[in-house]
């Protein structure tokens, strides 16, 4: 089988799980702007980070056979520092016209707080102007009552509801996004989010319309692997090969869509001299 992770940062992961992960049959990857556990103090650090996920891991993931697309968007919990998020937004539109951006995101909640909602009807405005697909992040605390307000705010705002994934989905919404017509995303991330066998359950429930799973990887304790280890827990659960293959590669597609993603016939190929080197290929990037 071959993976299309979604939403994963890789900025934050490292050489060896790239290799590990092309290994273990991943072949492409979206990584959304989010919130680098450090709050940011100056916006051209926002810059400086959305170029290194629109440029630096394009090619880095590339070394290793692996296919890098972006979304660009200004994270909820960063939104509630008003006067930074002003100065980030006012350049949002400059990246997120830049090749190998597949969407806006992460947009949503974090706190539910009147700041963020107001950076996510910028963000949403923006979306739709430039025809971008959605990545909506849902609060990690209060989840149903965010996850409701969120699709309130996008059926006001006229959102198409097949270009926009609510993720970050557990038992309580799940039912809730596909009934709205929303795409349900849903992050293997143990400690925090679903563990396989939990996403296992919403499996074998809800089927894989409108469905996607992701690892959000990043820089606390997740697993890049957790795509094919949690499809190998769910044919051990009696799922069909080829039901999960058209979860973990062509619903990815269909969401971001096959022009907009462009992925390289044949998949990426892998670069054995590029993967040990220093990355001297990248831009900027020094020699040793």
């Amino acid at each position: 089988m071959k993976y299309f992770d979604p939403h994963i940062h890789c900025l934050s992961r490292t050489t060896d799980d790239y290799e590990n992960m092309f290994l273990a049959g991943v072949r492409a990857v979206v990584e959304p702007a989010f919130w680098m556990g450090q709050p940011r103090t100056y916006a051209g650090t926002f810059f400086d980070y959305f170029l290194s996920i629109i440029e630096f891991e394009r090619t880095r993931a590339s070394d290793f056979g692996i296919t890098h697309r972006c979304t660009i968007g200004l994270n909820p919990k960063e939104a509630n520092d008003e006067k930074l998020a002003d100065e980030v937004l006012e350049r949002l539109p400059e990246f997120m016209t830049r090749e190998g951006v597949v969407a806006a995101g992460e947009l949503g909640f974090d706190s539910i707080t009147p700041a963020e909602e107001r950076a996510l009807r910028i963000q949403v405005e923006m979306a739709i102007k430039l025809d971008l697909a959605i990545m909506v992040h849902t609060p990690h605390r209060d989840k149903y009552r965010g996850t409701v307000l969120l699709m309130d705010i996008l059926d006001e705002m006229g959102v198409d509801r097949n270009r926009c994934v609510i993720d970050h989905s557990t038992e309580e919404t799940t039912k809730l996004i596909l009934d709205r017509g929303y795409w349900a995303g849903h992050t293997v991330y143990p400690q925090t989010k679903l563990t396989p066998e939990r996403f296992a359950n919403l499996y074998h429930e809800f089927g894989i319309e409108r469905m996607t799973l992701n690892t959000s990887a990043d820089w606390g304790k997740s697993d890049p692997l957790l795509l094919p280890k949690t499809c190998a827990y769910l044919e051990r659960r009696g799922a069909d090969r080829a039901t999960l293959q058209k979860l973990v590669w062509d619903n990815p597609i269909q969401f971001y869509g096959a022009e907009k993603l462009a992925l390289p016939a044949g998949c990426e190929p892998f670069d054995p001299i590029a993967a040990e080197a220093t990355h001297s290929k990248l831009p900027g990037a020094a020699t040793h």
